[in-house]
């Protein structure tokens, strides 16, 4: 079977459920994209790793991975979604430890992309797999967003009001109670203010 590679194209809250993401891959070299249903945990933490410039405070699970395979000498050296079952996906990582067999470790595909990323290792799929659940999207994916816009506006505004400490605590806080949206919100406001 042919490997398709993968790139990770965009991140964006669920049209249908508020509580999930559709992490969209798309086709190195092609015109197809994979849509992928994650949850918000391991949207948080591709989110916060992709956007930032720099790490949390305390490291993330994904991140504790990568101390791990740095430390011991592991490589990753792809992630493979390899399965589609019933619309959901499984993958795996590849790893090797000093040069010894490659090994292939099962993973639910949010947490292989999510190490995938931290390792800078590359996303493949099997052709069979893009054909089956790939799309073709000539637009650009419509920008989803939430019902209580005004709710989001309020919440812009009130951190306007708090000062850089105060934004840069609560941002810790968010990120220790793994709350990654409310911190990639004050990760915003505290680099528009750096911006000025």
């Amino acid at each position: 079977m042919k490997l398709v590679q993968l790139d990770i194209e965009r991140l964006e809250p669920s049209s249908s459920n508020k509580s999930t993401y559709v992490l969209l891959l798309r086709e190195i070299g092609g015109d197809r994209k994979l849509p992928i249903v994650i949850g918000p945990c391991n949207a948080g933490s591709i989110a916060i790793y992709l956007e930032s410039n720099s790490n949390p405070e305390r490291p993330l699970t994904h991140d504790i991975i990568k101390s791990i395979s740095n430390n011991f000498n592991i490589t990753i050296s792809r992630v493979v979604i390899h399965t589609l079952t019933e619309g959901v996906f499984h993958a795996s990582f590849f790893c090797f430890m000093d040069g010894d067999e490659e090994i292939e470790i099962d993973a639910r595909t949010s947490d292989a992309i999510a190490i995938a990323i931290r390792m800078g290792c590359s996303i493949f799929t099997y052709n069979d797999i893009l054909q089956e659940a790939g799309i073709i999207l000539t637009d650009n994916l419509p920008n989803y967003k939430d019902e209580d816009t005004e709710e989001l506006e309020e919440t812009k505004d009130i951190l306007s009001t708090l000062s850089l400490g105060q934004l840069k605590k609560q941002m810790k806080e968010a990120i220790n109670d793994e709350n990654y949206e409310k911190a990639s919100e004050l990760r915003d406001e505290i680099n528009k203010r750096k911006e000025k």
